[in-house]
């Protein structure tokens, strides 16, 4: 059977489980989960200070044409991420205020783009979370179709609608919607042991305890050798 171009309703990462995973770095998320998930870092925030979590609506496109965030933007549910894969496209800006005031008066957590913006800023005194590999006073046609609610590639990572995404100025990491809440406990304790070590750092223990035993490994160091 074939799918529809448009996929309105899918499973998303409950609104409890964004919570508790928000209060985590992207950076935290990533380590947990295998070092895996990070969009390429084209992809960032428009301001530094700039963040977002939540469930992916996913979005396709031809390069330079929005008409589908427009329909995304009458689907969308409070509390989604627009994710859009935008071909990574910097020819024109796919979205600018117009559209990112909707985008909030929607109740949308923030805008992730595979492509460009504009009216920049504008977008930084909306306090807005937006996250785009730049941006182009060119504006975009409305005329060629694409999908919603399907998979896309978004910075080199497959987003899956549902799937939770969490950005800050570090980028971006998708974590499958049926894997999140098992890797929570896992970065409380990451995170944990981190401030930890910082403690220890702070105390004048500076060396890190895994060193040697990973220059010896590395065949850098023999066993028994000291730095």
């Amino acid at each position: 059977m074939t799918l529809p171009n448009i996929i309105k309703s899918f499973e998303r990462v409950p609104a409890e489980i964004v919570a508790r995973a928000a209060r985590f770095q992207p950076a935290i998320l990533s380590d947990v989960g295998g070092r895996r998930g990070a969009l390429h870092g084209r992809i960032r925030a428009l301001r530094p200070t700039m963040k977002v979590a939540g469930p992916a609506f996913t979005v396709e496109v031809r390069p330079g044409d929005n008409l589908m965030i427009h329909a995304a933007l009458a689907l969308a549910q409070p509390g989604d991420v627009l994710v859009v894969d935008g071909k990574g496209d910097q020819t024109s800006a796919l979205m600018g205020t117009i559209m990112m005031h909707a985008a909030r008066q929607r109740g949308l957590a923030g805008v992730v783009i595979d492509g460009a913006v504009r009216d920049s800023l504008e977008l930084d005194e909306m306090q807005f979370p937006v996250f785009s590999v730049g941006t182009n006073p060119n504006g975009p046609t409305k005329e060629v179709g694409g999908r919603i609610g399907h998979p896309i590639s978004v910075g080199g990572v497959t987003v899956n609608p549902g799937d939770y995404i969490c950005g800050d100025a570090d980028g971006l990491v998708v974590v499958e919607r049926e894997k999140i809440e098992a890797l929570l406990d896992a970065a409380a304790k990451k995170e944990e042991a981190e401030a930890k070590r910082i403690a220890q750092i702070r105390e004048g223990n500076t060396t890190a305890p895994w060193l040697l035993a990973s220059l010896v490994t590395a065949g850098v160091l023999r066993q028994g050798e000291a730095l």
